[in-house]
């Protein structure tokens, strides 16, 4: 188990990434990569942890162009 990609899950799922759409970037190791490579950089520039993952998931919301509590209503109402 990795320990840091399980960190970068959990702290964008605080940020209301629905679990659905980081399986699907967790599933694909380029995508994986992608978000590994932008989480370091983000922390080399001096962010902490959870200022990263919160620019993150904006741009996460942004690349899907939806709303964070759009996917979070969509989500509630799929369980």
């Amino acid at each position: 188990m990795d320990v840091k990609r399980l960190n970068i899950y959990r702290r964008l799922r605080d940020f209301r990434v629905p679990s659905s759409v980081l399986d699907g970037i967790f599933a694909n190791e380029d995508d994986i990569q992608i978000l590994d490579d932008a989480w370091d950089a983000l922390i080399k520039d001096g962010f902490q942890e959870d200022e990263a993952a919160k620019e993150i998931s904006a741009m996460i919301f942004k690349e899907l162009n939806v709303e964070p509590d759009q996917l979070f209503e969509d989500e509630k109402e799929s369980k």
